[in-house]
């Protein structure tokens, strides 16, 4: 089977001034040209896996991705909580993901599968559709989504891993398509995790970037469906510049990932 180009779009309720109200996901996929191969070659198709213990099967509570044997299996929804209205520049971390059950909070990560007959290498891309703005129209002119402290995750040998940006990814432009990984010719092959960031318990020596989420009086914030901590994650950012005024509302904006065969 080959697969020129799939796309999964997400809109995202990601960041809340003054007020906080419950958040929705919309799922979309989208499917390129498709032409029938036979092969014995296994796809195991076994959920999503804990990004920093590929031998587990984790459940993120939200069921998105792309079909057939090029795929994405999930793109995380990205949470920044509830800020207060200033009128200065300021960086908001991502909440860290959550889980159900007993695994704690991880980085944001991506998961992609390929067990196509012939790996001819993959890329992965993302691009914001539009600013973020609320129900009312208003907009947080300026702000920019980043993405920094990149690595991945197998249960497939290292030498096979495609290749992330060691540089942060600023979602400067809207509609432009960002590269977020890229697998060359014969790589990329099985089940992969594209991580920003990591858990202090993580094994692969990747920085630390989780820390608890405090609230005013220096207590933790909880996570009430969950009954769990939340955690930041400090290698997803929300950015604001300095502006004359910003309302009070729920902001969000639209994502597009982009999963395309190479070459």
């Amino acid at each position: 089977m080959q697969i020129k180009k799939k796309t999964l779009a997400l809109l995202f309720f990601s960041f809340f001034l003054g007020t906080l109200t419950p958040s929705t996901v919309l799922a979309e996929s989208v499917d390129g040209d498709v032409n029938m191969e036979f092969s014995g070659r296994k796809d195991v198709k076994t959920g999503v896996k804990d990004p920093e213990n590929p031998d587990k099967t984790v459940d993120p509570g939200i069921a998105n991705g792309t079909q057939g044997p090029l795929r994405i299996d999930f793109v995380p929804y990205l949470d920044f909580g509830k800020g207060k209205v200033v009128n200065k520049k300021v960086v908001f971390p991502v909440n860290a993901q959550q889980f159900k059950g007993s695994t704690t909070s991880r980085g944001q990560f991506i998961q992609v599968s390929d067990y196509r007959p012939n790996p001819t290498g993959w890329a992965l891309q993302i691009r914001q559709e539009n600013q973020f703005k609320s129900a009312e129209n208003h907009m947080l002119k300026g702000a920019v989504l980043s993405f920094d402290n990149s690595w991945t995750n197998s249960k497939t040998t290292a030498a096979q891993a495609p290749d992330v940006s060691k540089e942060v990814i600023h979602l400067n432009n809207i509609g432009e398509t960002y590269d977020l990984a890229k697998a060359e010719f014969g790589k990329g092959g099985g089940t992969w995790s594209i991580v920003f960031g990591a858990s202090g318990e993580n094994s692969s020596g990747q920085k630390a970037t989780l820390a608890p989420k405090l609230d005013n009086q220096g207590k933790p914030v909880i996570d009430q469906k969950l009954k769990k901590n939340i955690y930041s994650n400090s290698a997803v950012k929300l950015a604001i510049p300095e502006a004359e005024e910003i309302k009070a509302g729920t902001y969000s904006t639209v994502l597009t990932w982009i999963i395309s065969e190479l070459p």
